[in-house]
């Protein structure tokens, strides 16, 4: 299916008028309204593209094989972007974990006053549950600020990670088709090693997706391995992220190699990062508040936790 997508003419990435005036040919199919309109346009998107010159520059730069600069690249950028990004969110989620017996200290005692209070008014049961949540809310509020530590502010990562694994995921698609340059397409057909020597065909072996599925879910078994309490929500974000991981095995053995490579090896440079905010040297480092979930042994907490979660002994 791949191989059937519609490129764009060699050379050119849009038809009609020059400079401000230039319409793409997604920009055009989404005119159209026609199937998969979207997908053409996004694929076509300036980021995108940007993208595809970045490890068009990378690959010609290290002077690497296409392979190793997939690698490459998705090491530098989990490296240069996300692991700054994982750090900042675990001190922010420090900050609230340590925030918790502050804000349980204060609800217990707002909840005796507004008790006092609604005495004094007449107040209904609805009426002082009312007035409690409020004020609880607009003092938890007021800590957050406080301690500049809102939750928000730790979806950040997300917010970066997942349009910079697509763009870039949809960069190699497009090199990978010939939607950007039919010389970077016979690169990618001979730039592969091993047993998926062409990079712009699907991985018949599985081992590629396989690969990724056990990493990633992995990953979510080592979340889900942590010593805190874990809320109703929590456990569905687990239980959906490992359906993911599961998912994302058929699909990546429908892509071309490079994509199944470079979800593959971000994968693993995530599971090394998460593994590496684990290390108490290493949140030091960060400036990770210490809080009461935290380990001296966290490794040895992680291998105790998955052999006792997934032993078989009767």
């Amino acid at each position: 299916m791949w191989r059937l997508a519609r490129a764009l003419p060699p050379g050119a990435r849009g038809w009609g008028l020059a400079g401000g005036g230039r319409l793409t040919v997604a920009a055009a199919s989404a005119a159209n309204g026609g199937p998969g309109a979207w997908y053409e346009w996004l694929s076509q998107s300036a980021p995108v593209h940007w993208a595809e010159d970045g490890l068009v520059a990378l690959q010609a730069a290290a002077g690497l094989p296409w392979w190793a600069a997939i690698v490459g690249g998705a090491a530098l950028l989990r490296t240069a972007v996300t692991l700054p990004l994982a750090a900042h969110q675990n001190r922010l989620l420090a900050k609230l974990e340590n925030l918790q017996p502050e804000i349980k200290k204060v609800a217990e005692r707002l909840r005796y006053e507004v008790s006092v209070r609604g005495k004094q008014l007449g107040w209904s049961e609805k009426v002082a549950r009312f007035h409690f949540k409020k004020n609880l809310q607009r003092i938890i509020t007021e800590l957050y600020i406080r301690d500049n530590c809102h939750p928000f502010k730790a979806t950040l990562l997300v917010w970066v990670q997942i349009p910079m694994w697509v763009c870039v995921s949809l960069a190699l698609r497009n090199c990978s088709v010939g939607a950007m340059d039919s010389e970077v397409q016979e690169q990618f057909s001979s730039g592969g090693a091993l047993w998926f020597t062409d990079l712009t065909a699907p991985d018949s072996t599985w081992i590629l997706p396989v690969s990724l599925g056990l990493v990633n879910l992995l990953i979510v078994e080592i979340f889900a391995s942590q010593k805190m309490e874990v809320s109703r929500f929590q456990k569905f974000a687990t239980n959906f992220f490992r359906v993911v991981s599961v998912v994302m095995i058929p699909v990546a053995a429908t892509v071309p190699s490079s994509m199944a490579l470079y979800w593959l090896s971000s994968s693993f440079v995530g599971l090394s990062h998460n593994l590496l905010l684990r290390s108490p040297t290493f949140r030091r480092l960060c400036c990770i508040p210490r809080t009461k979930s935290d380990s001296d042994t966290p490794y040895r907490d992680i291998v105790t936790a998955l052999t006792t979660k997934y032993s078989f002994k009767k």
